[in-house]
C-alpha cells in the first residue's frame, strides 16, 4: 500500500472519518458527484440488480447507494445499512431507502452472517487503513454464490491529484479526511485472500462529463478517476 503524504499536495488539515463525515453531512449530497459512484455502477454488467434480495450497504452514508440500489432491484428487496458516523445515518433514515440502519464499522457490522446476496460499498476504500478485514466482513456476510461490489476513488487519481478527499467546512476552509492510497493489486490481493472471485472490474476516466461538472480537471483528461469491483463468492 503506498502512503498518502507522500502524494498530497494540499495540506489541508485532516481529521478522522468520524469526525469529517459529522462535519460534511450537511453539504456532502451536493458535493459528491453521481459520475464518481452511481456512473460506474450503472456500467457494471455482472451484478444481476434486478434479482437482489437481500444486501447490506457497509458505509451507507447518507443513502445515496441505497436508494440508487433500491430503484434497480426486487420490489421486495431487504436493505441493510450500516456507518459509522451518527449524523450521516440520520440522513439516510430520512430517505427511507434502507429496512434497517446501524452504527457499525464496515469490517464489524453485527449483520447476521451467511444470507446477502449482495453485498455493496460507495466511496468508502480511501479510509480504510487495511482493506483485508472489509473483505473478510463481506464474505462473512454474502451468501454462497453472493457478490460484493465496491466502487470507489481510483489510486491513481488519487496520486496524480495529490488530492485527500475534503469537504469545505462552514467557516470555508478545506478539510480533510483521512486518507489512503490502496493500489489495484491491493484490492486484488485482499479479495483473493479473503476467498472473493473477481468477475468484473470496471474503471472510469475524466471525459466531457466530468469536465463540465468539474472545468478545473481538464488537466487530467483521460485519467483514471475512479473504480468498480465485482466480487463473487463461490467457494
Amino acid at each position: 500500500m503506498a502512503d498518502f503524504s507522500d502524494f498530497d499536495t494540499r495540506d489541508y488539515p485532516m481529521v478522522d472519518v468520524r469526525t469529517g463525515y459529522a462535519q460534511w453531512v450537511e453539504t456532502y449530497e451536493r458535493t459528491v458527484e453521481d459520475a464518481m459512484d452511481l456512473a460506474v455502477l450503472d456500467r457494471l454488467t455482472a451484478p444481476a440488480w434486478a434479482e437482489v434480495g437481500r444486501a447490506a450497504d457497509l458505509g451507507c452514508g447518507t443513502g445515496r447507494t441505497g436508494a440508487w440500489l433500491r430503484g434497480k432491484a426486487a420490489a421486495g428487496l431487504v436493505l441493510d445499512g450500516v456507518d459509522l458516523t451518527p449524523e450521516m445515518l440520520a440522513v439516510a433514515r430520512e430517505k427511507a431507502a434502507h429496512d434497517s440502519l446501524a452504527e457499525a464499522d464496515v469490517a464489524d457490522t453485527g449483520l447476521p452472517g451467511g444470507g446477502y446476496d449482495l453485498v455493496i460499498s460507495s466511496l468508502i476504500d480511501e479510509h480504510l487503513a487495511d482493506l483485508g478485514p472489509f473483505y473478510r466482513e463481506a464474505w462473512r456476510l454474502a451468501r454462497p454464490g453472493g457478490r460484493c461490489v465496491l466502487v470507489g476513488l481510483h489510486p491513481y487519481f488519487i496520486m496524480a491529484a495529490g488530492m485527500p478527499t475534503h469537504f469545505t467546512s462552514a467557516a470555508g476552509e478545506s478539510i480533510a479526511i483521512t486518507t489512503h492510497v490502496h493500489l489495484v493489486s491491493d484490492h486484488l490481493t485482499a479479495g483473493l485472500a479473503a476467498g472473493w472471485t473477481l468477475v468484473e472490474m470496471a474503471e472510469a476516466v475524466v471525459d466531457d462529463a466530468w469536465i463540465a461538472l468539474k472545468p478545473k480537471w481538464e488537466k487530467y483528461r483521460s485519467h483514471p478517476v475512479s473504480a468498480a469491483y465485482v466480487w463473487e463468492k463461490r467457494a
